[in-house]
């Protein structure tokens, strides 16, 4: 066992007005089950990671771990979703202040193929996540924490031209790079050398990028536009 998990105490949380004392210890012990979950996971392994390294390392009882998840699972499932969310506020904080569409493209591309080297990520979500969660469910999480942010870049970058287009082909191009963006960060977090194969994507969808930029500069009208 890690002995930064060895260490870990069950945290604090902020006090919630209302709450009692009983509510806010549950909440304690719920985000040490998920905390010290996400770094065995990250570490070991799904299938390599025992309930009762978990519950030791948080320092509660099986009981207290079942009171709040039907099983590992479950709170495989807990961490998943965490580790999705930071890694969309990280994406959507990297938009922040970006009018340009085509920066605002290269920015969320950037973070998205930095978050993908993250150990965690890479372990939890692109390793993990399909196997254990099955794929409709994984596809599901996935599409919950950062399709909206795909939506938003993409109808920047098609509202860049003169191009009237109806919200079907918005959602249908960001299906397309979502799906796109999906496969590369699989290829990047899958990589021996995860660094050259972020590049490489980063050189692919910015060449990509730079075709819809040159199109909307000249004004060109692709046959997709609605009339």
């Amino acid at each position: 066992m890690p002995k930064s998990v060895a260490r870990l105490v069950v945290p604090k949380v902020p006090a919630v007005p209302g709450a009692s004392r009983r509510q806010q210890y549950s909440a304690s012990t719920k985000r040490a089950l998920v905390d010290v979950a996400e770094e065995l996971f990250t570490e070991h392994g799904y299938a390599s990671t025992s309930l009762d390294a978990i519950v030791a390392g948080a320092r509660v009882t099986k009981g207290a771990l079942y009171h709040h998840f039907s099983g590992k699972q479950a709170l495989f499932e807990a961490v998943f979703e965490r580790v999705e969310a930071d890694a969309s506020k990280t994406i959507n904080s990297s938009l922040q202040g970006k009018k340009d569409p085509w920066l605002k493209a290269q920015a969320g591309l950037r973070a998205f193929l930095g978050v993908v080297q993250e150990p965690r990520y890479r372990r939890i979500v692109i390793q993990e996540g399909p196997s254990v969660l099955g794929y409709e469910r994984y596809r599901e999480q996935e599409e919950r924490s950062t399709f909206a942010t795909v939506v938003d870049i993409v109808r920047s970058v098609l509202s860049a031209g003169s191009w009237a287009l109806d919200e079907g082909m918005v959602q249908t191009f960001a299906r397309i790079f979502f799906g796109a963006l999906s496969s590369a960060g699989e290829s990047v977090a899958t990589a021996e050398d995860a660094e050259e194969a972020a590049d490489r994507v980063e050189a692919a969808i910015g060449f990509i990028i730079a075709g819809f930029q040159s199109m909307a500069d000249a004004g060109v009208q692709p046959e997709w536009v609605a009339d």
